[in-house]
């Protein structure tokens, strides 16, 4: 008998994925958790009967919600990852000697436990001893900061579910507060092409662009995302992600990436006209 798992994108379209066993299930105090095992994506983690990531394409996301704002700010030295208990974010900052300090907040610690057993390549992110892993609410941790970080990154996977407090436009002004002056956000975005996500979209669009003087969005094809297109936010007190992009700097440190480089940076940030219309109708609202 084969044994498939369906992810729904609406309720008229599902990924289906042909699984040779499942390895885990638990319902935690935030989520239910399963990881299956597949012969085309390998392992893969589901959180509320959606795919997080798999072993064959988190390197896409993990790589293109660092490296950018990794490429643009000059000096980094403390990050904030709110989510990011797989470790896969983490894993990529690690390869910058500059960064002197990894805040890491999650607040399902069963989470973090599962993925260091699963999915030891993303663990190992949080070995790095300059990080540091915080058990607490991403949004109740920020309103205590101030002043203190050079970059964040909101790592958390659902605008509707437990995380739903770190789309709010609190989240995005605790943010701008707890960044330097010359600080920088970063987000995942959602996918804009089903209806069912389009306003999701829209909604952190409009309270970022009116949180901070620059806002721009780009994107990344990830297989096991919704539609396979999936977008990034990226925002700013002072660095344009393209302005202010060093190519050569970046190139010249030696990363080696399997979807990151500068030459696609540039284009990541060409959008298609249906996205820059739902943007430009956000910022202007």
């Amino acid at each position: 008998m084969e044994l498939w798992f369906s992810d729904y994108y609406t309720d008229k379209v599902k990924l289906s994925v042909k699984i040779d066993r499942q390895l885990y299930g638990a319902q935690t105090e935030f989520q239910r958790i399963e990881v299956y095992d597949s012969q085309e994506f390998g392992r893969f983690i589901v959180c509320n009967d959606s795919i997080v990531f798999s072993e064959k394409d988190e390197f896409i996301y993990d790589e293109m919600i660092v490296h950018v704002p990794m490429a643009v700010h000059p000096n980094v030295k403390n990050v904030l990852i709110i989510g990011g208990g797989d470790g896969g974010v983490a894993r990529e900052l690690s390869y910058y000697d500059e960064i002197e300090r990894i805040d890491v907040v999650e607040p399902d610690g069963t989470f973090v436990e599962i993925c260091k057993q699963f999915f030891p390549d993303n663990a190992r992110g949080l070995e790095d001893p300059r990080v540091k892993v915080y058990f607490l609410d991403g949004l109740r941790f920020l309103r205590a900061k101030s002043n203190e970080y050079d970059l964040i990154i909101n790592d958390a996977i659902d605008p509707l579910g437990h995380t739903a407090g770190l789309f709010t436009k609190e989240f995005y002004g605790s943010c701008y507060r707890a960044l330097r002056d010359d600080g920088i956000m970063v987000y995942q975005h959602g996918s804009p092409f089903y209806d069912e996500d389009e306003q999701s979209c829209r909604q952190m669009h409009r309270k970022a662009s009116h949180s901070f003087r620059i806002s721009r969005v780009y994107q990344a094809h990830i297989p096991t995302c919704p539609s396979g297109y999936w977008l990034f936010g990226f925002t700013s007190k002072k660095y344009h992600p393209l302005l202010d992009l060093d190519a050569d700097r970046w190139n010249g440190r030696g990363i080696k990436t399997w979807y990151y480089t500068t030459n696609l940076h540039k284009g990541a940030f060409m959008l298609p006209k249906y996205v820059e219309d739902i943007l430009l109708e956000e910022e202007n609202n």
